[in-house]
């Protein structure tokens, strides 16, 4: 999809994903310009995927195919609200068909290489009132898990915070069931939001979800990540993934701990609000 194009189809898709909830701001038009929450963000795993390409750098699409996205970020004490300058912010996800830079084995078929590839990875120093910003595109989602971002904070040689960050997921549904790069794939999206295993584990209370805003040519997504300057986080595992983790559903289909537990009403989890229809 061109630049042009996509445009085009963005200023359709933000009006028809507001359609989506009726009688309330749409997913897709949070505020985010509220105060921040001087709480600690969750720490969540790490996961198998995370690769250091020392690339400063704020547009980290590399001419991947997708919505644009950008993301902002703001780093602040917990419990002062401080914010923190000079903190290193690296954040990496998948594209839209769900595949990482830098790792083998991925896909639906598992036969997809991407060793030495660099696409969306980047690092990001925070200015003095905190914030830091990435361009990029729209995750895709991949087996077993919902649509997220990874992030990890630095201060000085050590990690206060691995997280991740999560998106609307009737925002996700839209995106991925209208436009075209997110389409096309072996399989239907079984894990969402409300059965994403690390969601249950790690971020019950959802503190670790973006706000998310329409602008004419984008999304902008927000989150304020509150840390403690004493932390030493090493959380999860890092390295290659497991067999079962590159692509593809776990022996026995898709239930398990890994890759969350059936919806019963898919609608009614994907729309905030929705009442159940069964």
């Amino acid at each position: 999809m061109s630049a042009s194009t996509r445009r085009g189809f963005l200023g359709f898709m933000s009006a028809s994903a507001a359609g989506l909830l009726p009688g309330r701001a749409a997913a897709a038009s949070v505020a985010a310009d509220a105060e921040p929450a001087c709480i600690l963000t969750p720490q969540a795993e790490e996961g198998p995927f995370y690769s250091d390409p020392k690339l400063v750098r704020s547009d980290i699409a590399e001419g991947k195919p997708g919505v644009p996205l950008t993301l902002r970020l703001r780093v602040i004490e917990a419990g002062s609200c401080t914010a923190i300058p000079d903190a290193r912010v690296d954040i990496w996800h998948c594209d839209a068909k769900g595949l990482y830079s830098a790792f083998p084995g991925q896909s639906d078929d598992h036969n997809v290489d991407a060793t030495g590839k660099t696409f969306l990875r980047g690092t990001q120093t925070t200015d003095g009132a905190g914030w830091v910003g990435f361009d990029t595109i729209y995750p895709g989602w991949y087996d077993g898990r919902t649509t997220h971002v990874h992030f990890k904070v630095f201060l000085g040689d050590r990690t206060v915070l691995t997280g991740q960050t999560f998106l609307p997921d009737a925002l996700n549904e839209f995106i991925y069931t209208n436009v075209p790069d997110y389409g096309d794939r072996a399989r239907q999206r079984m894990v969402i939001n409300a059965n994403d295993h690390v969601i249950e584990r790690s971020d019950p209370e959802h503190r670790a979800f973006c706000a998310v805003k329409e602008e004419r040519d984008r999304y902008v997504a927000t989150l304020t990540l509150g840390v403690d300057r004493r932390a030493d986080a090493t959380v999860g595992r890092a390295g290659p993934p497991p067999p079962g983790m590159r692509g593809g559903p776990p022996p026995g289909g898709m239930a398990g701990p890994m890759f969350g537990h059936p919806i019963k009403d898919r609608l009614a989890a994907l729309v905030p609000g929705l009442k159940s229809t069964r």
